[in-house]
């Protein structure tokens, strides 16, 4: 078995994570920012958060789920091959295990436009296959 390029594997963590966080901040502020005003007068939403400092954790949480694909991207390599298409495999799976489960859920039983519970799978779901083909570029034996 091979050994892990664990400078690589960090940088690619750390890369995936930045790229996730943008296109989280593009997908909440750009997206959905406006319709979080309206259902936050509509009741539909709450006005602050239940746990505090979410956005921080929300950042720490991305940064984990990028380290579980950067990962899971060195490890089935070894069996699908290295590239982009191992990697996108990678991003479609653990990105459906993350946000899809949950988003059902929320717009199946939350009196909540689908709209919302959409683009939070697709923050999840893209996000994950964008920091998956980030790391696995980045990352070299």
């Amino acid at each position: 078995m091979a050994t892990i390029n664990t400078r690589r594997l960090w940088l690619g963590t750390v890369v995936a994570w930045v790229v996730w966080i943008i296109w989280s901040m593009v997908i909440n502020a750009s997206i959905l920012g406006p319709r979080y005003e309206v259902a936050q007068q509509a009741g539909q939403l709450l006005q602050q958060p239940r746990y505090p400092f979410f956005y921080g954790q929300w950042i720490v949480v991305l940064f984990l789920l990028s380290a579980i694909v950067a990962r899971f991207y060195v490890w089935v390599r070894g069996t699908l091959g290295p590239g982009p298409l191992t990697a996108f495999r990678v991003g479609l799976m653990v990105g459906f295990a993350a946000g899809f489960p949950g988003n059902f859920a929320t717009a199946t039983w939350f009196p909540l436009s689908r709209f919302f519970p959409l683009w939070w799978l697709l923050e999840l779901w893209l996000g994950a296959v964008l920091a998956a083909m980030v790391a696995g570029y980045l990352y070299k034996d």
